[in-house]
């Protein structure tokens, strides 16, 4: 099932379109084939304020504690595996990408860039935190609610606004968080990019890739690429890019394999490829290099 307009919305919840751009609805009142899998073709901001089932989006399944906010860009899909010993609670915002268009909201929504991430990526709140967003929530409905005049969508989208930077605001408290539990990022990846590059899995597999190392990470590529660069201040394929060349380096210098079986080595299919990032990447060929150490 698709969602795409808000009166298709607004049915699951019982109630009447007042914009049709945006809507609130209360998890409590919805409809329980919400819960079915179905495509928002609209941004969706959803607070879980009761665990109430399975989260499930890319054949995963995620449960999450009651206080956890999460995000979905238009057209992705979703369902829920309901308890159904528990009764649904919390809050959602939706509004079409239309809603953006030629606004200081989209002039400034790539500060969002959570909506990027993947939907297991949540933000847990603090008591505190919750507050502010129910707030936040309560506010973008009495506005909804309101008698209509020429300010009614500014102020909607100062709403939209600020209920998203909160969000911005704690998802980054929780990524400092896990930066900081991630203080030996530069160290465990090294370890594992160095094994891999070393052991041959690359000649067998193909390079490294940053989805590949974002799994031994346990995290998504997008959540680990973020991670990378706030660490490292590169990105994470950059990262990867220069692991290679130091392998290739220590090769050329250190062995008398070929340059062709370097590159296979290393996992280009080409040695072309290979010569064109490593003088990319060092301003000289590997024959030059190789003449200089």
């Amino acid at each position: 099932m698709i969602v795409s307009t808000m009166d298709q919305f607004n049915a699951y919840f019982h109630q009447p379109t007042v914009h049709p751009m945006m809507a609130v609805g209360d998890l409590s009142r919805a409809d329980l084939s919400l819960y079915d899998l179905l495509r928002f073709d609209m941004y969706c901001v959803v607070l879980m304020d009761a665990d109430f089932g399975e989260l499930v989006k890319a054949g995963s399944a995620i449960r999450y504690d009651a206080g956890t906010i999460f995000w979905l860009r238009p057209r992705q899909y979703i369902a829920m595996n309901l308890d159904y010993s528990v009764k649904p609670r919390g809050w959602m915002v939706v509004f079409k990408p239309e809603l953006l268009e030629r606004t200081g909201l989209g002039r400034d929504f790539y500060m969002f860039d959570f909506f990027n991430h993947d939907v297991n990526e949540a933000l847990t709140l603090s008591s505190s935190e919750r507050g502010i967003i129910l707030n936040s929530f309560a506010n973008i409905q009495a506005e909804l609610l309101s008698k209509r005049d020429y300010l009614s969508d500014h102020m909607l989208r100062l709403g939209i606004g600020t209920l998203l930077s909160y969000c911005k605001r704690f998802f980054e408290r929780q990524f400092e968080e896990d930066r900081v539990h991630n203080t030996n990022l530069k160290t465990q990846l090294d370890l594992l990019l160095d094994n891999y590059l070393s052991s041959g899995s690359s000649a067998q597999m193909g390079q490294p890739t940053v989805a590949w190392c974002a799994t031994h990470f346990h995290l998504s590529p997008n959540y680990f690429g973020d991670l990378v660069k706030k660490e490292l201040h590169i990105t994470a394929q950059e990262y990867i890019q220069q692991r290679v060349i130091s392998q290739a380096k220590h090769l050329l210098a250190d062995t008398p394999m070929s340059i062709g079986e370097i590159a296979e080595e290393l996992g280009f299919t080409y040695p072309t490829h290979f010569a064109r990032m490593f003088r990319r990447k060092t301003g000289q060929s590997p024959q030059e290099f190789r003449k200089k150490h």
